[in-house]
């Protein structure tokens, strides 16, 4: 059985940088969790189903078909041949991703998927619930956190980065608040910190010593 690295935490801790880096060290394929639940978003409302109506969520998740890659050192996401890239990380998918990934049919859904891709490789997969539900057996599961400002400031970088509409800092902050409410609220899979994980504060930290750190803590024999 492949190996998994589970690197989990809220918005803007640095799993999505942490787990590229730490993936091209290793030769672990690089796993985006929210992505697929952004994925769905986008399908939902392309299909005309609205994020709160959760009868036609429940009803649509199992006819969504997603095919799987390896490009990069990742795995990329594809719906009837279409790669949806930066279409996930629009202002809409970002209003609605919180209440689809709520409904039970699509957590059961994306885990599903999740769990398949060891076929593919050795993965580190970012997520929420990714030591918690999705591979609560490996032996390397980490909890990425930094305080809410720290947070707030990288997420603002990385959207001016990407060339998105700047947003005041106090508004970052205040979505990224609600999304940890919603994240750390919800009755099913909530975020929180595995049974066994290390947690990693990287408020202090830069990125090569947050990567430094997570190799330092995976199985000696899985750096060899």
């Amino acid at each position: 059985m492949h190996r998994v690295i589970a690197i989990d935490g809220p918005s803007g801790a640095g799993k999505s940088s942490v787990s590229r880096l730490v993936g091209r060290r290793l030769g672990f394929l690089h796993v985006d969790s929210g992505a697929l639940y952004r994925l769905m978003t986008w399908q939902a409302l392309r299909h005309g189903i609205a994020p709160d109506d959760e009868a036609a969520l429940t009803a649509f998740a199992p006819t969504v078909d997603v095919r799987f890659a390896v490009r990069d050192g990742a795995v990329v996401y594809s719906v009837e041949g279409e790669e949806p890239g930066e279409a996930l990380r629009t202002a809409e998918i970002n209003r609605a991703v919180s209440p689809v990934s709520k409904v039970r049919a699509v957590r059961e859904r994306v885990t599903r998927w999740l769990r398949d891709l060891r076929r593919l490789g050795d993965l580190i997969v970012e997520g929420r619930d990714i030591g918690s539900v999705v591979f609560p057996d490996t032996p390397a599961r980490f909890f990425l956190d930094a305080s809410p400002e720290e947070r707030a400031r990288r997420r603002r970088l990385e959207e001016e980065g990407k060339g998105m509409p700047a947003q005041d800092e106090a508004a970052v902050l205040a979505s990224l608040l609600n999304r940890d409410r919603i994240d750390r609220s919800r009755a099913l899979a909530p975020l929180r910190v595995a049974d066994g994980a290390t947690v990693v504060d990287t408020t202090p930290l830069t990125l090569d010593q947050v990567v430094e750190t997570v190799l330092s803590l995976v199985p000696a024999a899985w750096r060899s």
